[in-house]
């Protein structure tokens, strides 16, 4: 493939990701039967379920980990890809990652560790003077850089999750792809990393957001789908799609929805049982 994913978004109606009538299996699981959904170029997308829902088998079929045993995939508009070069376009920083890398790399190294897609790291790697002034300048933005030599491990799980972004922005993809951002972090670590993904979106990136978290969807995300039982229950604007009626049948509790500042909250919902 000649163009880049940067190339292909100018693209009229270029999809980021159109999955058609897919049956997906985890094992021997079946995760999802006849799922359909697409995202368009540009179009901030928030994919909300419950556990189980199959928000985690979602990223793999995303990542090219998993591949549907019928149905279609296709994510910038071809079903056919090389996995280094997608890494390069889709920036993915999932719960898995964070739980399988290796625990004695240094910070400077989980960032760099992303120009090879690896867990740390090796000394068969090498990195041009391009390559490191990056991994630099990423840690740099993203308040980082003091956490340079501090091994992985060491780290609070918000660094951790700002060295693993970081990781993931080394190619400068188009599109990022966050798991559950903002889980594991205090409140004040919550602010902070979604001001780092804000100012991500509003530089031209575009985000695909999984989670169970209301409250982490930034107000620049316009578009949601929520995902339960292996099916899509609805594809629709934020608006429309986070209402108390949606949640409340898409997490099986009755929820009422509060909005302020375009963040979007749930609190629970006793009307009934008070009435």
């Amino acid at each position: 493939m000649n163009h880049d994913a940067h190339n292909l978004c100018r693209l009229i109606n270029m999809q980021i990701l159109e999955i058609q009538n897919a049956i997906v299996y985890r094992g021997r699981n079946k995760v999802f039967d006849d799922l359909s959904l697409r995202i368009g170029a540009g179009e901030h997308t928030a994919i909300v379920g419950p556990n189980g829902a199959g928000k985690t088998t979602m990223l793999k079929v995303l990542a090219r980990e998993i591949y549907p045993s019928r149905g279609s995939v296709r994510i910038y508009g071809q079903d056919r890809w090389n996995v280094w070069e997608l890494r390069k376009q889709l920036g993915i920083v999932s719960a898995d990652l964070q739980q399988n890398y290796a625990p004695h790399a240094r910070g400077i190294d989980v960032v760099k560790s992303g120009f090879y897609a690896s867990i740390d790291t090796f000394g068969h790697q090498t990195f041009t003077d391009d390559q490191n002034r990056t991994a630099a300048r990423l840690a740099r933005d993203l308040g980082i850089e003091h956490l340079s030599g501090t091994s992985f491990s060491q780290m609070s799980t918000g660094e951790q999750r700002r060295h693993l972004l970081g990781r993931a922005l080394v190619h400068d993809p188009s599109t990022l792809v966050l798991d559950e951002p903002t889980t594991g972090l205090d409140l004040t670590g919550q602010f902070q990393y979604l001001h780092t993904i804000r100012e991500l979106m509003n530089s031209g990136k575009t985000l695909i957001l999984v989670t169970h978290h209301i409250h982490e969807i930034p107000p620049e995300i316009g578009r949601v789908i929520l995902i339960k039982n292996g099916k899509v229950m609805l594809q629709d604007s934020k608006e429309n799609a986070l209402t108390d009626q949606n949640l409340s049948g898409l997490f099986d509790v009755p929820v009422k929805v509060v909005v302020h500042n375009g963040f979007y909250q749930v609190a629970p919902d006793y009307s009934d049982a008070n009435g």
